[in-house]
């Protein structure tokens, strides 16, 4: 008798599913633009790395704007050095660009973990409030009861939407910084090998 098409054109929007979610909601939806926009940030500039390295690696010549030829200058520098004084001095110059590519991925780690947290004590609150409201008018009205239920659990649909993505980001800038460290090593272990041939 209409009951159903009552019920759709009754249902709350998208944004008033995210209004219900309150201030964890907002919090989580805050967290989630932040690590959206960190995780472009660090892909732009792993990006931008990983060019300056493939452009190094074409030519012979050691450049001081990019990780790899930093790296490559200090072999240079070092022509006179045993293979063992030469090999500490490639991993300290390896260890001095690991900041650089690894930044900010523990941080995006972080974010995943954290936001279904937040979702789920947001989820909690408001069960808490939805047991309060039955305590005060009783359970008389199943509807109503629903819909706090729903409410509740906007925020851990809001926890999961934000940390899926975001270890996904965590996942592929994570892949990308460890090719970007390996091709640093590679280099490094070619250079040792060289000068141990001499």
């Amino acid at each position: 008798g209409g009951g159903f098409l009552k019920a759709i054109i009754n249902s709350p929007t998208l944004i008033e599913r995210w209004h219900q979610g309150r201030l964890v909601g907002y919090v989580i939806t805050g967290i989630g633009v932040f690590a959206l926009a960190f995780a472009l940030w660090r892909f732009f500039r792993l990006t931008l790395i990983s060019a300056q390295i493939n452009r190094q690696l074409k030519v012979d010549q050691a450049a001081e704007n990019n990780a790899l030829g930093r790296v490559l200058l200090v072999a240079e520098n070092a022509e006179t050095d045993d293979p063992d004084s030469l090999e500490l001095k490639l991993g300290e110059a390896i260890l001095k660009e690991s900041p650089a590519i690894n930044t900010g991925l523990s941080l995006l780690k972080i974010i995943a973990m954290v936001a279904p947290l937040l979702g789920l004590l947001g989820t909690v609150v408001g069960m808490i409030i939805v047991f309060q409201a039955i305590t005060i008018y009783g359970a008389g009205d199943p509807k109503a009861m629903a819909g706090g239920i729903s409410s509740a659990l906007v925020t851990t649909v809001l926890g999961l939407v934000v940390a899926i993505p975001t270890l996904l980001a965590h996942t592929v800038l994570n892949t990308k910084a460890r090719v970007l460290l390996h091709i640093l090593r590679e280099q490094s272990a070619g250079i040792l090998s060289q000068r141990a041939g001499h």
